[in-house]
């Protein structure tokens, strides 16, 4: 399969914000892939921006300065995929230079647009984020599988590539092959999101109003004396969580699979900061030491399956009897039924309950249908979340051109908070929430307060003031002020502001620390 075909589709689904016409555009690439189904799982993760090898530690530096575009396609996709491989061994003394030279060798093999495609794909600004559910639309149309049959086999493999691999080559009797089995982690269920309590329950009717914590997302699988513990993204981290083991390991089932989350909590059992308990779980080093420093603790909020049973198509009252069955209260979710939206003192009872998690340091509530079942690897309408909304107004201090579909649009905007003598201070980036309005919108306005142009960051003057949504602050050796901000994102542009009236490095730092 030539690259530049993926390319062309990558463009084509980018250009288009009809559910359909995606579909349909994926449908024709996978009937074009059947007889080369080994090339589906590289060509998907191309389509939805990611590399098969993760990051590469490519820095802009490698790929400034690219060779002559070739002036026909002829790379293939496994071609880049051989090639990045490569680039992503090269370690030691002189590996930017090693990188760089094999990367210039790549992008002088590519046509034009297939440079700007890898150019998108290389630095994250390839963001197909509804593609994979797209996907398992057009699979299912190419092959003639039936799209829930699709969804489910995703959900239990763990990932789309291996299903379309499997769909292309066998067609759907293939799909019979993938079983919930315990020790192979399975996508876990994502929730939506609701404005409010009140907009969540009405929504759903029936349901339980959970905790939501600022942990990380774990899978636990035990079988036996084996236990394996998965990250969301399905990173195996058993190793790292010896406490974890031990408390699976004491409960009363032999073969079962759960899910919930971990975190750090202080010495009152509140929660630590996120990157505490992300910094411990990432840890690989001296694991032993660092459980005794920082343990994490566990907390359980679904079980998939029980001694052989598969639990995944009961609803969720059901599958939460099995978990208290299972699961001793301490080691639960906090939460509240709301049987009858419809009565004032249930509806009190829950927003009560989502004001007591935040005032114990919790993210906000998850509500979820107990009628439903736990259909993985999508944001679905029966689980849905709902955060108190923190926002910032930040001055733009800079902004990266824009690559893939925002070629030629400034689109990675660097956002700072005002410092006591007058100047400002950056906290981070964001390209995130940009319509394509506002990208075209931002263009012009920074443009003309350009002061500076490398060809890859525009420095401007420090006048527009914009309003950012984020979840939480962090610390981060990267920015002067050390910290930056967890997955912010534009809502608007302030322009009733000025930015003297932009917010300060020290209230910023408040909401870090908690003063």
């Amino acid at each position: 399969m030539l690259f530049a075909e993926v390319a062309r589709v990558s463009r084509e689904v980018a250009r288009t914000s009809a559910r359909s016409r995606k579909t349909e555009l994926l449908a024709e690439f996978f009937r074009a892939a059947q007889p080369q189904p080994q090339d589906a799982p590289i060509a998907i993760a191309y389509l939805a921006g990611r590399l098969p090898q993760g990051r590469l530690g490519i820095g802009w530096a490698a790929l400034r300065d690219r060779a002559e575009p070739a002036a026909e396609p002829s790379l293939t996709v496994r071609a880049v995929d051989a090639a990045l491989t490569e680039v992503g061994a090269v370690s030691g003394q002189g590996a930017q230079a090693g990188r760089r030279a094999l990367l210039q060798d790549l992008f002088g093999a590519a046509t034009a647009p297939e440079q700007e495609y890898l150019l998108g794909l290389l630095t994250g600004e390839v963001r197909q984020g509804a593609l994979d559910a797209a996907a398992v639309e057009g699979l299912a149309a190419a092959t003639g599988a039936r799209p829930a049959d699709v969804r489910r086999a995703v959900m239990l493999a763990g990932a789309l590539e291996p299903v379309a691999q499997a769909l292309l080559d066998r067609g759907p009797q293939a799909l019979a092959g993938f079983a919930l089995t315990v020790g192979r982690p399975l996508l876990p269920m994502l929730a939506g999101a609701a404005k409010s309590v009140e907009e969540a329950v009405v929504r759903l009717g029936a349901c339980a109003v959970e905790e939501k914590l600022d942990g990380i997302r774990v899978q636990v699988h035990r079988d036996g004396e084996q236990v394996r513990i998965f990250t969301r993204t399905l990173e195996d981290v058993t190793a790292r969580l010896p406490e974890i083991v031990a408390v699976v390991s004491a409960l009363p089932a032999e073969r079962f699979v759960l899910d919930g989350e971990v975190l750090a909590l202080d010495a009152d059992g509140r929660p630590r900061p996120f990157q505490e308990t992300a910094g411990r779980v990432g840890s690989r080093v001296d694991v032993a030491t660092a459980a005794a420093a920082l343990p994490v603790h566990p907390v359980f909020f679904d079980v998939l399956s029980v001694d052989g049973r598969d639990l995944l198509d009961l609803p969720y009252a059901e599958r939460h009897a099995s978990l208290a069955a299972l699961v001793p209260a301490e080691l639960r979710v906090r939460g509240v039924l709301v049987a009858d939206p419809g009565d004032e003192q249930e509806m009190r009872t829950a927003e009560n309950f989502f004001a007591a998690t935040l005032a114990r340091g919790h993210e906000g509530v998850v509500v979820k249908s107990t009628g439903s079942p736990y259909a993985a690897g999508r944001r679905g309408a029966s689980w849905l979340k709902v955060k108190p909304v923190h926002t910032l107004d930040l001055v733009v201090l800079a902004v990266e051109w824009g690559h893939g579909r925002r070629t030629g649009k400034l689109s990675n905007l660097h956002l700072g908070a005002r410092a006591d003598d007058g100047s400002f201070v950056m906290l981070g980036k964001t390209f995130k929430g940009l319509t394509d309005a506002l990208l075209d919108w931002q263009t012009e306005q920074l443009l003309a307060r350009a002061v500076s142009d490398d060809g890859h960051v525009v420095t401007v003057r420090p006048e527009l003031v914009v309003e950012i949504a984020y979840d939480g602050v962090q610390t981060s050796p990267r920015y002067p002020a050390g910290m930056t901000l967890r997955f912010a994102r534009v809502l608007r542009y302030r322009e009733d502001k000025t930015p003297d009236q932009a917010d300060t490095v020290e209230s910023v730092r408040a909401v870090h620390t908690g003063g």
